[in-house]
């Protein structure tokens, strides 16, 4: 089976022990709904690094602060005066320390490792693609009403969103923002339900709006195409069917060609969402170059800084912020994890951190929706991530087939959805998890139009199917425990509140 890369936090399933992967960035905020104020920005030199100086929100770039960026040899690219975040480029390798000390300037760090732009070749997996004699055996066992590929789909029985269809498709009025590699809008499970208006391009940090920016290239992964397939591909006679579909998907591209999220990105991408009417967004990443970003670093601290004050913006504004867990079977609730990823755009190395003061953005962002994975038993995916208060909800992001496999029809334990190209393809992770949640939360937003986000994310949890602990927890049945589970059956570190309902979204 296809390791999925390490930097894609909700890829292609694997055995237990090998990592997944999943990364993307964050920008910051604009005022009001223009465009965000810039310099003329030079080309970036062989020793330029991004950096975001955050600033008291609401008051713009003050003259004093602009001095001082100007001074430790920095050039302004964008701000986001709502939040008071601002994007810098320099070449001044103590840029941060320097601007730190400024006053008026709350924290400062560099987004990457690596300068301007990151030289790599990271992906977000290698999914499987169906063939042709599996589409038609497929369409073959489909029943009435149901989407040709439908019966390969365990996932949406796993979560009741075959039932849940018979009385709802979700509203049109609804949109989930895909904040992730790109959407393809123009394959036929996710045309119908595109939003364009809310779609944009955030990858350098400033929004580009230009017709199918948010599309990803022919080279780039299609990890956001697959997402946005599995929130509301639509029931139309063609492929798949989504968790939600008969609401709106935008595509809202963060993840620059190399394959890297970076804060900037990340910042524009909620920002963007909470300006744009986007109900719900999905984040099936990690922001980039750090796994965890430890709060006792000061460049770290101010990339924490940045995406919680721009995901907290979306969520005031009424979007409701959904986040994988991550793929590496780690137990985000311990003392003590050996990080051997980062910084991922340079050169990484083993570093033991403390998970109670290093954080996975936005995954354990406060008011983020973070969601593990299950396979097709209904077990925690060999390699989801979990952990006592920190996994809030599961769902199904698949598993290796000879963990769980799937009732028939399926055959794969994989989740199948669209790939560019008007393909569709098996991917698995938590990446694939965080959509079903996303689609169930836009479900929610549908039935209660009028909900803020508060009250969909309680929704959310009271209407989960509480699911005890796995224990002992044997994936792969050689004798050993493969991870530990704590808590009670409404409320553990494996499932969190439980598995995510459809049906009740659209009943109660």
């Amino acid at each position: 089976m296809t390791a999925p890369h390490p930097r894609f936090r909700r890829a292609v399933a694997l055995p237990l022990g090998m990592a997944m992967a999943s990364a993307l960035a964050f920008l910051p905020n604009v005022t009001a709904s223009a465009a965000p104020a810039a310099d003329a920005a030079p080309a970036a030199d062989a020793t330029s690094l991004s950096y975001v100086v955050n600033v008291r929100p609401g008051h713009g770039v003050s003259a004093s602060v602009r001095e001082a960026i100007a001074q430790a040899g920095g050039t302004v690219v964008t701000s986001y005066d709502r939040i008071g975040v601002i994007v810098v480029h320099s070449s001044n390798p103590d840029f941060a320390k320097v601007v730190r000390a400024a006053r008026g300037v709350d924290s400062a760090g560099a987004t990457r490792t690596a300068p301007l732009p990151a030289q790599s070749a990271a992906d977000g997996g290698t999914p499987k693609v169906l063939s042709a004699a599996q589409m038609a055996s497929a369409r073959a066992g489909a029943a009435a009403g149901q989407d040709p590929l439908e019966p390969l789909q365990w996932d949406l029985p796993a979560i009741k969103a075959d039932k849940a269809h018979e009385k709802s498709l979700g509203s049109p009025d609804v949109t989930v923002g895909v904040i992730d590699t790109g959407v393809d809008d123009t394959h036929p499970d996710i045309a119908p339900n595109f939003d364009r208006n809310a779609s944009v391009d955030c990858v350098s940090g400033k929004p580009d709006t230009a017709d199918g920016a948010w599309r990803p290239s022919a080279s780039e992964s299609p990890h956001g195409t697959h997402v946005a397939g599995e929130i509301a591909a639509a029931r139309n006679g063609v492929g798949v069917t989504g968790v939600a579909p008969g609401v709106k998907v935008a595509g809202i591209k963060v993840g620059n060609p190399d394959g890297f999220f970076y804060t900037e990105a990340v910042v524009c991408g909620f920002v963007w969402a909470a300006e744009h009417g986007v109900d719900v967004t999905n984040n099936s990443y990690y922001t980039d170059p750090w796994y965890f970003n430890c709060t006792d670093d000061p460049d770290q601290k101010a990339l924490v800084d940045a995406v919680t004050r721009a995901s907290r913006y979306a969520e005031r504004k009424g979007t409701v912020n959904v986040a994988a867990a991550g793929n590496e079977n780690y137990d985000l609730a311990s003392r003590s994890i050996t990080d051997p990823a980062s910084p991922n755009d340079s050169t990484p190395g083993d570093r033991v951190i403390d998970p109670h003061k290093c954080f996975d953005i936005p995954t354990q962002l406060p008011g983020v929706v973070t969601v593990a994975a299950t396979g097709a038993k209904g077990l925690k995916s060999s390699f989801s991530n979990y952990g006592l208060g920190v996994v809030d909800m599961a769902a199904p992001g698949g598993d290796s087939t000879a963990y769980q496999r799937p009732e028939p029809p399926a055959t794969s334990g994989l989740i199948l959805g669209p790939l560019p190209g008007n393909r569709w393809g098996y991917m698995a992770g938590t990446s694939m998890a965080s959509p079903h949640v996303a689609g169930v939360a836009a479900l929610i937003k549908s039935t209660h139009p009028h909900a803020p986000a508060a009250v969909v994310k309680a929704l959310l949890y009271a209407e989960a199917d509480a699911a005890p602990c796995t224990d002992p927890y044997d994936i792969n049945g050689d004798g050993k425990v493969d991870a530990v589970c704590e808590g009670p059956k409404n409320r553990n570190g494996f499932y969190g509140w439980g598995i995510t309902d459809a049906l009740a979204a659209v009943t109660k």
